[in-house]
């Protein structure tokens, strides 16, 4: 459905819905971008990278306690969570700075199919989205 916006452009992009345009199909970033640096305090080229979670540490307070409760008789004590909605997830571009070597994050956009710094037009075939897809 075209919009008055133009074509692929959802004019209620605020609201959380699912209309087809509202997920891009693709996304492409190119692997540098010249962009403001806290530390130097001015823009200076940012290598960019796609965040991944870390391993899960084994130590950390949440991880005992719930080991601890989970420990012994008594089956599954904490709920497990089923109803998942979601079909994407939020792409989180880690930035780090050329000069100064300091990282930010940064949330863009849900999409199925994210790429960084590939030339792919519409008519080639690299269709690969990654994890999410």
């Amino acid at each position: 459905q075209e919009s008055r916006f133009g074509p692929g452009v959802c004019p209620d992009s605020s609201l959380l819905h699912r209309c087809s345009p509202c997920y891009r199909t693709m996304v492409n970033i190119p692997k540098t971008r010249n962009t403001y640096c806290r530390k130097c305090k001015k823009h200076t080229p940012h290598k960019v990278s796609q965040y991944k979670t870390g391993k899960a540490s084994l130590s950390a307070q949440g991880k005992r306690r719930y080991d601890k409760k989970q420990a012994g008789f008594g089956g599954q004590t904490k709920p497990v969570f089923h109803k998942k909605a979601k079909t994407t997830k939020k792409i989180v571009l880690k930035f780090e700075c050329s000069k100064c070597k300091a990282k930010r994050m940064k949330p863009i956009k849900r999409t199925k199919h994210f790429e960084l710094g590939t030339d792919s037009k519409k008519g080639s075939k690299n269709e690969y989205g990654g994890k999410y897809r």
